[in-house]
Formats: C-alpha cells, sequence, structure tokens
C-alpha cells in the first residue's frame, strides 16, 4: 500500500502562485510514476502533470508554460508549482503515484482562485 498526504492547496487571486506537495509513504519502492489530477464541481477528474521516474513530464496543454512538476525521490515527494493561476485552475488537486499496474490516490487539496 501507498499513502499520499497533498499539501500546500489555498485560496489566491487570479495571477498568483500556490505551491502543492504530495509525500508518499508505505511500499513506495517501485513507484514509477507521480503525478497530479484535478477536478472542479461537477467535472470530470482531469490531467494536470506528470513525471515518472526518469523525469519525463506530461503536461495537460491548459497548464504548459505556467505549472511545473519536480520530484524528489530521496524524500518520496512530488512538487506541482503553479504560477498565473486564472479562475479555471480552481479544484480540487488530487496525487497520483503509480506502483507497477495499480494506481493510489490522495485525498486531495482545494485550490481555489478568485478573479
Amino acid at each position: 500500500q501507498v499513502q499520499l498526504v497533498e499539501s500546500g492547496g489555498g485560496a489566491v487571486q487570479a495571477g498568483g502562485s500556490l505551491r502543492l506537495s504530495c509525500a508518499a509513504s508505505g511500499s513506495t519502492n517501485n513507484i514509477r510514476l507521480m503525478g497530479w489530477y484535478r477536478q472542479a464541481p461537477g467535472d470530470q477528474r482531469e490531467l494536470v502533470a506528470t513525471i515518472n521516474n526518469s523525469s519525463v513530464t506530461n503536461y495537460a496543454d491548459s497548464v504548459k508554460g505556467r505549472f511545473t512538476i519536480s520530484r524528489d525521490n530521496a524524500k518520496n515527494t512530488v512538487y506541482l508549482q503553479m504560477n498565473s493561476l486564472q479562475p479555471e485552475d480552481t479544484g480540487v488537486y488530487l496525487c497520483l503515484a503509480m506502483r507497477y499496474a495499480l494506481g493510489y490516490w490522495g485525498q486531495g487539496t482545494q485550490v481555489t482562485v478568485s478573479s
């Protein structure tokens, strides 16, 4: 089992920045990919960004150039630096860890961006 704990969410005005963190614990060996998804009220969960063991990253088109995902393997932690936040970035941000073929989710952290 892998446990994930997110932190760093909050409320900001448009144009502001936030940094999210997700710390993994438990059976963290062989976690091959970590990432962030988000879900707004009434919407489906959508990909924000992922990073694999080789630090290859993948971003949703809507966040490219504004968000940066990074990973500290020694700390089993993934970060999401979010700049130039917009109201449409509002939602619950959930951390994902893929270990072998299993996906593990955190509880999520709320990000609210006001105009």
